[in-house]
């Protein structure tokens, strides 16, 4: 009589006779390493195949209809996933997808008690046999579960027969792959709804941390397109260049592929910036502010707008000698960016020198990229001058809130190294708030 247990005990033996001897890993042979590596993979698979029906059992003695009856709650876990992430050392979320693999690959029985094959029979036969294990089975199940819907039990069959013959071997990324191709096989028509659901899903966000940016980035397939060929074009540039150079200045170069990257990354942004045919960036600019004396003289550091961490002079130097910075020198007191009412709109040179005042939104702090020049006295209702001393740079929220809210702003002093001071409304008891770069940087 054949037992569950048996190719368990089987893969077992194997790895015996391929351990032979050795008191330890270490003292295997190139050849043992090999046969014991495949031999525990074989061992964990199949051990997989006990393990979900074992989990299935776990899970039909504890389902909620027992109550205090079910086999969990006797135990002391609230359901069977937590009974089994605990015992066994895995996550929940592990533990609840071996269940699936052991209900979607056990034997069923109809109403009258009478024997059904196994909701997935092939993906059962492999997990037994030990072809595949519980990560691959739980993928395909889902998969499958997904497929049903969209194409019906029978095509949904081919699909398994499939998937099951083309698994073993196979990564679990090289399976989603083959996954992805075959839905697409399977449901032409859900490509462009699908497509529609990952453009949505698409996200890139921006942290500062530690003195470092941190960029999650989360595309579609469209967006991804340019951006990763891009970059792995770069790449494979970069290593070109390193076989064809000198052998001597080939190992100076050893940046990591993952260093590579970033590299290539502000590469096409420096490009963007400077590239004179893009008008897509809307005259943006990086803005590097440094002492004049200190630039001279080597000494000191920079600033980059938009950034917390400080960078050395030398890096100053470097990034100015790379064209993407745009040099900019005024008055100490800004005396020549003082347009009155000839102009209305504020120059470019003013909102550099808004920037370097306030930093950002002079209220909340939003990075000067996400926010405009404002008359503080209105251009048309108080006649107000387009003077540095009548601007401030405010995001779009501030800008309503502080005119909705009746805020008043006031400038003390003069220049890029005036203060920002913004004056609750009537009625409010507090006291002036102060704005701008001079809210959490120690500037003169």
């Amino acid at each position: 009589m054949t037992s569950t247990l048996d190719p368990l005990l089987e893969a077992t033996r194997l790895l015996v006779d391929a351990w032979g001897d050795a008191a330890s890993g270490m003292d295997l042979s190139r050849a043992q390493l090999v046969a014991v590596n495949d031999a525990i993979g074989l061992v964990k698979r199949t051990a997989d195949a006990v393990h979900a029906e074992v989990a299935a059992g776990i899970a039909r003695e504890s389902r909620r209809e027992l109550g205090p009856d079910s086999l969990a709650k006797q135990q002391g876990y609230r359901n069977s996933a937590q009974l089994i992430a605990t015992t066994t050392g895995t996550s929940t979320g592990d533990a609840a997808r071996l269940v699936k693999v052991g209900e979607a690959t056990a034997p069923r029985a109809n109403l009258l008690g009478e024997a059904l094959p196994a909701k997935f029979p092939a993906i059962r036969e492999a997990l037994a046999a030990g072809r595949i294990g519980a990560a691959a089975a739980g993928m395909l199940v889902t998969f499958l579960d997904r497929m049903i819907v969209k194409v019906g039990r029978a095509r949904a069959s081919e699909a398994e027969t499939a998937l099951v013959g083309l698994t073993p071997g196979l990564s679990l990324d090289e399976i989603r792959r083959a996954m992805t191709r075959l839905e697409a096989y399977l449901d032409p028509d859900g490509v462009a709804p699908r497509e529609d659901e990952l453009r949505a899903r698409a996200s890139l966000s921006m942290f500062e941390r530690d003195g470092m940016l941190h960029l999650n980035a989360v595309l579609d397939p469209e967006r991804a397109a340019s951006v990763k060929t891009a970059i792995e074009g770069y790449v494979s540039a970069q290593f070109a260049a390193r076989r064809d150079r000198d052998p001597a200045l080939a190992d100076a170069d050893r940046r990591t592929v993952g260093q590579i990257q970033a590299d290539a990354l502000a590469h096409f942004a420096e490009h963007a910036l400077t590239c004179l045919r893009n008008k897509s960036l809307n005259g943006a600019t990086v803005i590097v502010r440094v002492d004049a004396t200190d630039l001279a003289n080597s000494t000191g550091y920079g600033l980059i707008d938009g950034l917390d961490q400080p960078i050395s002079i030398h890096t100053v130097r470097r990034i100015a000698g790379s064209g993407i910075v745009q040099d900019w020198l005024c008055g100490r007191d800004g005396e020549i960016l003082h347009w009155g009412r000839k102009k209305r709109l504020f120059t470019e040179a003013q909102k550099l020198a808004l920037r370097e005042r306030d930093g950002g939104c002079a209220f909340c702090g939003l990075p000067p990229g996400m926010t405009k020049a404002h008359h503080i006295d209105w251009w048309t209702r108080d006649h107000g001058r387009t003077d540095l001393t009548n601007g401030v740079l405010l995001c779009e929220t501030c800008h309503h809130l502080i005119h909705d809210n009746h805020w008043g702003i006031r400038i003390d002093g003069t220049g890029t190294h005036a203060n920002v001071w913004f004056l609750p409304p009537p009625g409010i008891d507090a006291p002036p708030r102060l704005g701008g770069r001079a809210r959490t940087e120690l500037i003169a």
